[in-house]
């Protein structure tokens, strides 16, 4: 190699021009297939899985390509609203079904489907899992519904000290590591609550005279908190304290391209949120993507 391809070569590298190819090609908007309403996303490291509100179906994308292909076809009577994928395994919110769904996360098998509810007021909306448990969200409801790792039967558990208001409720949820702690938003009220994943006792998250406002998809990285709220477009980010007791919300991401974002999974350094659009008239032919933003 000459002086002078060297020369080149390090100029490009210290302006940033030299990437690697995985980085360069990856997109920052991902194309769903028309008409796909999404609402939930969740990723395994690497792939995305991005649910159908009206269909239960599952589409799965590689981060770093854009490509996808749909891993869940859709049924009727099934819904797919938040999703989390843990060890292998696909966990599915059914919305108004009142029904939560595991499926492979690698052939989109179905595994079981519970019942969770007999209710006709119910909207499972969310599900964080725990290396003991999945816990379910109902936006209708002061409860969680809780499906063992080992695919046992669900119990209910009652949150006495969380208000039900008009609207939804219990909407995104997170867990800590140990799987102790569960962090909820309350998106009619814009509060978060920390809740205790055994006894369902609450407190709410002091966070210092700010609200969360449409709060919707939440995603716990150490002590960073990332909110969607989906009608205002944006992600907000909240510094929380170790004991969780209280946090702050130090900034927000917003895109050009998001479109009502409602929930957000992380790949690396990236965040890719799904949108909804829910303020657009979904049809056949309505487009819908995935936005990638930087942490």
């Amino acid at each position: 190699m000459s002086r002078r391809m060297v020369t080149a070569l390090v100029a490009l590298t210290a302006s940033g021009a030299l990437v690697p190819a995985a980085i360069a090609q990856a997109p920052t908007r991902i194309n769903l297939p028309d008409g796909w309403q999404p609402e939930g996303i969740a990723s395994n490291g690497s792939q995305l899985y991005v649910g159908s509100i009206p269909t239960g179906a599952v589409y799965m994308i590689n981060s770093r390509t854009g490509r996808g292909r749909v891993l869940v076809r859709g049924r009727d009577g099934r819904a797919a609203i938040g999703l989390k994928v843990a060890a292998g395994r696909l966990w599915v919110a059914g919305g108004a079904t009142g029904r939560g769904f595991v499926y492979s996360a690698r052939t989109g098998r179905p595994v079981r489907a519970f019942r969770l509810t007999t209710s006709q007021d119910t909207f499972v909306n969310d599900v964080a899992v725990t290396s003991q448990a999945a816990y379910f969200t109902d936006s209708r409801r002061a409860v969680l519904y809780v499906v063992p790792r080992s695919l046992g039967p669900r119990r209910v558990l009652n949150l006495p000290d969380i208000p039900l208001r008009s609207g939804n409720n219990l909407n995104g949820i997170a867990a800590t590591p140990d799987g102790n702690t569960l962090i909820a938003v309350q998106t009619n009220a814009g509060l978060l609550w920390r809740i205790d994943a055994n006894t369902g006792r609450a407190a709410q998250i002091n966070l210092n005279g700010g609200t969360l406002p449409n709060g919707d998809g939440l995603l716990l990285s150490g002590s960073t908190l990332y909110v969607v709220q989906n009608r205002l477009s944006r992600i907000a980010v909240v510094s929380l304290q170790a004991d969780l007791a209280s946090g702050r919300v130090t900034r927000t991401i917003a895109s050009r391209q998001f479109d009502v974002p409602t929930t957000v999974a992380r790949v690396g350094n990236r965040l890719y949120a799904a949108n909804a659009r829910f303020t657009t008239t979904a049809s056949p032919t309505t487009r819908y993507w995935v936005t990638r933003v930087s942490r």
